[in-house]
């Protein structure tokens, strides 16, 4: 059986590593899930490492680098993903990161985006992208 096929929201790593306790076990649990395999992009990168090192918060910089060396697949930057990035926050009002993550999500094809905005926010609206929220709601 294949394994789903997932991309994370930045929120999620940062959850997993410093985020409150009940957020913080279910992005673990995300994560830990041996039926998933992870996409992962540079925008996630830019995201997630930058202020942690420069905070010499060495363990947090350790936690998000395993990840992304663990991923299976790393989309690469491209014009052609910006304009898309462009056009979903166009559209849905997405923060600019936000935009670049989904569209990396939509061109690798994953079976799932997860993020622990709430269901209300414009993430659970971008077309062709089934978005799991770890709040539930």
């Amino acid at each position: 059986m294949p394994k789903t096929k997932t991309f994370v929201d930045a929120n999620v790593l940062i959850s997993a590593f410093r985020g409150k306790e009940e957020v913080s076990e279910k992005a673990l649990k995300v994560l830990d899930d041996p039926e998933r395999e992870f996409i992962v992009s540079n925008y996630l990168r830019l995201e997630v490492i930058p202020k942690p090192k420069f905070l010499r918060r060495d363990d947090e910089v350790a936690f998000m680098e395993t990840f992304f060396e663990s991923a299976s697949e790393e989309v690469d930057s491209s014009s052609a993903l910006t304009l898309q990035a462009i056009e979903i926050a166009s559209i849905h009002n997405l923060h600019p990161l936000d935009a670049l993550h989904a569209s990396a999500a939509i061109h690798a094809e994953v079976d799932e985006f997860i993020t622990s905005e709430k269901k209300t926010k414009p993430f659970s609206r971008v077309h062709n992208l089934t978005v799991k929220s770890l709040l539930g709601r």
